[in-house]
């Protein structure tokens, strides 16, 4: 029998999506299964968004290839009608129509960083970094942050420690997925000038830049002075207009060689997904009152998971200030197997609920293994339903710690 590559046995399974079989079984018996593992949104997407695609499926009789970069009409809009509404001056040559988020970060790893090289991030991070870095022969080194006190992101003299001849880059996530941490103004400007004074790409994942809880405006990797030629800003439309199957994405940066780069990838693809695009471009026509109502809807299903999260003996979770996620630390012995019971074994008046175990979105071995990620994705009603059948799970777990 044929055997397939080493390279594929070791490809990570997903941490966020490995489960869904236990899921998919649990559904099957009958069960109802709340979940809170995965970041997709159950809001409505905005109808300008769905009627450009339906009005251009009535226009056209066939749909071909578009320009490696993706439409032009969809690429200048962005620049005008959102990223100069933000403070972020673009020409069309500095952004690419990517296959959402996830190939735009990993183009923009392998643009950064050739194999054995190494890329900072910090801990905990978006899992599939670590499924882009493996994939590509990329080292991550992690600076640590801790649950306790709220993620916060260590002196700068701890990502100094990681720096060697191999350090080619510092990718983020801001707000975090999968922490809700959200950089300040200072904290950005620290990262920019230690990246300029080491000579490395930042490369900043804003795919929530519009789920912030602060009365400080979200301050994009894009904004910090004289680093221009460093910057590599990926982005996404499945979050901010709730389009996720669109798969849309986009790479932007000032920096000709690496937009030259990204351009020769995207011809490999040949091109990003035609209606996708079109939805896209509707959904650039978004009134600000959808933006409001959504980020008030977020607060308070944010607000409602942290207060019921440490109200159950043993759990805490610190209040995260951006994207719509929370880590939750459970006293169970394993958050993985906890999970994995949650789906096999516990039922509560025929429901269970799915959360995602935390260990992989660690660098550090040994880290998040009693921690879970929480996606505050449902409406508050069904989220407190899907918080207190957690909680009841909790009480019967034989892996409970006293």
């Amino acid at each position: 029998m044929a055997k397939i590559s080493r390279k594929a046995e070791s490809m990570p399974a997903s941490a966020i999506r490995k489960l869904v079989p236990l899921a998919d079984a649990a559904k099957a018996d009958g069960v109802k299964v709340y979940h809170l593992n995965v970041g997709a949104p159950d809001i409505k997407s905005p109808e300008c968004a769905l009627e450009a695609v339906a009005r251009k499926c009535r226009e056209i009789d066939h749909l071909s290839y578009t320009n490696s970069l993706g439409f032009a009409e969809l690429r200048k809009g962005m620049i005008e009608k959102y990223y100069r509404k933000i403070g972020i001056e673009l020409d069309l040559s500095e952004i690419i129509i990517d296959v959402a988020g996830s190939e735009a970060f990993s183009v923009a790893m392998q643009i950064a960083a050739d194999a054995g090289d190494e890329i900072i991030v910090i801990e905990p991070y978006y899992t599939n970094y670590n499924t882009f870095a493996q994939l590509n022969g990329i080292v991550l080194k992690a600076v640590h942050t801790d649950i306790r006190d709220g993620f916060k992101v260590p002196p700068i003299e701890e990502f100094e420690k990681l720096v060697s001849d191999r350090t080619k880059a510092v990718l983020i996530s801001n707000p975090c997925n999968p922490t809700g941490k959200l950089f300040s103004r200072e904290e950005m400007l620290q990262l920019g000038d230690f990246c300029r004074r080491h000579d490395l790409f930042l490369i900043s994942d804003e795919v929530y830049r519009e789920f912030c809880y602060t009365d400080e405006p979200h301050f994009s990797a894009m904004n910090i002075p004289d680093l221009d030629q460093n910057v590599i800003l990926v982005d996404s439309v499945s979050k901010r207009y709730n389009l996720c199957g669109a798969r849309i994405g986009c790479m932007a940066s000032h920096n000709k060689e690496v937009m030259a780069a990204a351009l020769k990838f995207g011809q490999s693809r040949l091109c990003p997904p035609v209606l996708g695009q079109y939805a896209a471009m509707g959904a650039l026509d978004t009134p600000d009152e959808y933006f409001d109502a959504v980020k008030a809807e977020y607060i308070a299903r944010r607000d409602c998971a942290v207060e019921m999260l440490n109200a159950i003996p043993g759990v805490f979770a610190p209040k995260p200030l951006g994207a719509f996620y929370t880590i939750a630390e459970l006293p169970v012995d394993s958050a993985e197997s906890f999970c994995r019971w949650m789906l096999t074994d516990f039922r509560y008046e025929g429901a269970t609920t799915m959360t995602t175990p935390v260990a992989s979105f660690y660098k550090t071995p040994g880290e998040g293994t009693r921690q879970v990620r929480i996606a505050y994705v449902l409406e508050v009603p069904e989220l407190k339903k899907a918080l207190h059948i957690l909680a009841e799970g909790l009480k019967a777990y034989p892996g409970r710690l006293a």
